[in-house]
């Protein structure tokens, strides 16, 4: 079964392009993350918030990944941030047509 992963947090920017820019680096190091399978990069310049919906293989993994990541944003300074995992309905997201390349068959847990 695939997790997804939310997280956001305060951030005064860079936003936008500027943002795409900045982080391009970063983008690239996430996708070699162990049990990572996509992110959907989030902005709100607005609120000053940013952060992602990632999809994991396991929920160990989506575990691991935020551990570390938390720690990362600590280091620029940011030091809440808000974290959930939560299990996918492979059933009704397939009804939806969420992009979660999984069969209907998978049992929800």
């Amino acid at each position: 079964m695939a997790y997804l992963l939310q997280v956001d947090f305060q951030m005064d920017g860079p936003f936008g392009e500027e943002m795409a820019e900045a982080f391009a680096e970063l983008a690239t190091s996430i996708t070699e993350e162990p049990g990572f399978k996509w992110k959907i990069w989030t902005e709100n310049p607005e609120a000053g918030e940013a952060g992602g919906i990632y999809l994991f293989e396991t929920k160990e993994s989506a575990e691991t990944y935020i551990d570390m990541h938390a720690k990362r944003l600590g280091g620029f300074g940011i030091n809440t941030v808000n974290a959930k995992i939560f299990a996918i309905n492979p059933a009704l997201t397939d009804i939806t047509k969420g992009p979660v390349s999984l069969p209907a068959s998978i049992p929800y847990m």
